[in-house]
């Protein structure tokens, strides 16, 4: 198999394997808070101690993946434009 071959032969695996990904699990971890919802705060003893809730995610812990949103805007955009 020639290198050209490989290549788009991994790219297109990674890229159906992220897409069934968005399609099965469509929310992930927040990156900031990784997915507990709140800051992680030590005290002046260095025990750990909840913190505010996390701005970036609302307290959910979830954000949508990135290809899952790129459906959601290119679904939008479909339905837009297809109604009567």
């Amino acid at each position: 198999m020639t290198p050209a071959l490989f290549a788009i032969a991994c790219l297109l695996a990674v890229t159906v394997g992220y897409s069934g990904l968005c399609a099965a699990s469509p929310f992930g971890p927040c990156r900031k808070c990784r997915g507990w919802g709140f800051e992680m705060k030590t005290d002046r003893k260095g025990r750990l101690k909840r913190g505010h809730d996390c701005r970036r995610c609302k307290a959910t812990g979830k954000r949508i993946r990135v290809g899952r949103h790129l459906y959601n805007l290119w679904a939008a955009t479909y339905r837009a434009g297809t109604r009567p």
